[in-house]
């Protein structure tokens, strides 16, 4: 595996996997290859599993600590949402990124998160304690340069303006399309000065919401929005075994 293709690199934290964790069963009438399927994609979404990675059945089920029939109903749904591709005479891959489907995540990020910060301030005073919060947890993981810590509390952050406009569900629909996004957001993370400018950005997006202040937040947004995909061109350069046409 070349430099390129190496996982980036991140904490791990003590006694786990650094590509991926045992499938547990947790619910009674999750089948296992659901349990597998959303071990993948997020495994896929946070670049623990390196965009043009192999797959090998017998691998994932060995790291999994399932079968390989979960495996591999899991891995046919992978390719059928574009998440993994199947390469005569090569093998199974994880599906490299391609900027022009990040473009279209974030231009439905964008539009849906503006019209959540419209209805969230439409009605009383938002209520930011949460936020607020979850600023300073992004604060404490960018001190100790945790970016695991930090992705999920930005996540979060985005996830509360959605709670608060009354339409969580739209948060959810957001996330299965920006897959694509997410893996560019994560190559980010290793830039401290891209971190601190992100919670910059997420600070004042929630002084407007506390506010109301629409015609800042909506600008707001928008700019945060597209931070990500203004990287695109020199992360594909320094990466360029993770991107495709």
């Amino acid at each position: 595996m070349s430099s390129n293709q190496a996982l980036i690199p991140e904490p791990t934290p003590v006694g786990r996997d650094p590509m991926l964790s045992p499938v547990v069963r947790d619910r009674p009438s999750a089948r296992t290859s659901d349990r597998v399927y959303d071990e993948l994609v997020s495994a896929i979404r946070e670049l623990r599993l390196a965009p043009g990675a192999s797959l090998s059945e017998t691998d994932l089920a060995e790291r999994l600590h399932v079968s390989r029939t979960p495996v591999r109903e899991a891995l046919a749904r992978l390719v059928d949402a574009g998440l993994v591709r199947v390469v005569p005479q090569v093998g199974t891959r994880v599906g490299l990124i391609r900027l022009r489907d990040v473009e279209e995540a974030r231009f439905v990020r964008e539009s849906l998160e503006v019209a959540a910060f419209e209805v969230a301030c439409a009605g009383p005073a938002p209520n930011v304690t949460v936020l607020r919060e979850l600023l300073e947890r992004q604060e404490h993981s960018y001190r100790t340069e945790n970016y695991d810590a930090f992705f999920a509390a930005d996540e979060a952050l985005h996830s509360e303006i959605f709670t608060l406009s009354g339409y969580p569900g739209a948060w959810q629909a957001v996330q299965r399309m920006k897959l694509q996004l997410d893996r560019l957001r994560r190559l980010t993370l290793p830039d401290s000065a891209a971190v601190r400018k992100l919670i910059d950005e997420h600070r004042l997006i929630v002084d407007a919401l506390e506010t109301s202040d629409l015609s800042a937040g909506r600008s707001l947004i928008s700019r945060h929005a597209r931070r990500a995909l203004e990287l695109g061109p020199t992360l594909r350069a320094k990466y360029p075994d993770y991107f495709t046409e």
